[in-house]
């Protein structure tokens, strides 16, 4: 029998040690995903480089062996104040601190130290991908009248796929989306100043290094270089001057509000993006847009960005 495209189950678990595998559950792990790309034995294909008495292709020994595996999320907080969302687990591994605050809010920011990693169970019919020790990276997408997302790049340590019993997952944790629109999306401003807006991602930047020496084997995120794109509709130069910022090198705060009601509001702020050289103008539908480009740049320190949920 053909095994069926569709019968994906995807699990993840924060790691108590790094590598060891989380025995992530069905029933408290599952991950509802979309676009789910896997590539199961990335590395490298060493030749032997042998002298033959004979033309002949070299015989290779595959090295470097990891998992990458690429996915989106709907980015719906949990429904209630205060409760971590189900993909809570994934921002986490991806350089990034959770603070809960019970009944108030859930807030992410990202973090030089202590990164955590996650155990991802991938089943595709019987055949289950274990990535231990995965550590990666994410952009936060929010485009007019589309879902927003958590698009998530995942790296982790390879182990041979087996034929396992598949797990019954439990998806009740991720609710329903709410679409980037007027009505749901009631906020975009950039320094205090409000615009129509198109589309706005940030892009966390991790630096996934596969550290594969004698002794120990990981994952590692050695460096962050987050940046942010947004394209939003021109506005007379006298309301906002992105030319004369750019030049000037000004930190800008940016806020993106989306949901409406208490326990499915994520604010994304960042507090001093600079503004880079604007990129061109766009025509769409005849209206003049500005694509922007910005770098959150850090204050005090492990505060480029924030998600909160509330």
């Amino acid at each position: 029998m053909p095994i069926k495209w569709r019968s994906k189950i995807l699990l993840a678990k924060i790691e108590a040690a790094y590598g060891v595998d989380s025995a992530p559950t069905g029933g408290a792990n599952a991950i509802l995903a979309t676009n789910i790309v896997l590539t199961p034995m990335e590395g490298q294909d060493v030749s032997r480089e042998l002298e033959l008495p004979w033309l002949a292709a070299q015989a290779t020994i595959p090295a470097g062996l990891h998992v990458r595996l690429q996915f989106r999320v709907e980015l719906v907080p949990s429904g209630a104040a205060g409760t971590a969302p189900a993909w809570g687990p994934l921002m986490r591994a991806c350089a990034v601190a959770e603070t809960v605050t019970p009944a108030t809010s859930v807030v992410y920011n990202p973090v030089t130290d202590g990164h955590e990693s996650v155990t991802i169970h991938f089943w595709i019919g019987g055949t289950r991908y274990v990535a231990r020790g995965s550590r990666g990276t994410a952009v936060l997408r929010f485009t007019a009248q589309a879902v927003p997302y958590l698009e998530f790049d995942f790296r982790g340590l390879f182990a041979v796929p087996s034929e396992q019993a598949r797990p019954t997952p439990t998806l009740t944790a991720f609710l329903k989306p709410d679409l980037v629109t007027s009505a749901k999306t009631p906020s975009f401003e950039i320094g205090a100043q409000p615009f129509v807006m198109r589309s706005f991602a940030l892009d966390l930047g991790n630096a996934i290094e596969m550290r594969f020496l004698v002794g120990s084997e990981t994952v590692l995120i050695t460096d962050k270089a987050e940046s942010a794109a947004a394209q939003v509709e021109a506005v007379p130069l006298s309301t906002f001057d992105p030319y004369t910022a750019a030049q000037d090198q000004t930190s800008l705060a940016v806020e993106l509000v989306h949901g409406t009601v208490a326990g499915r509001i994520a604010t994304l702020d960042i507090a001093a993006a600079q503004l880079q050289r604007p990129a061109g103008l766009e025509n769409a539908q005849d209206v003049l847009e500005w694509p922007l480009r910005l770098v959150p740049l850090p204050v005090a320190g492990n505060d480029q960005w924030t998600l909160t949920l509330t």
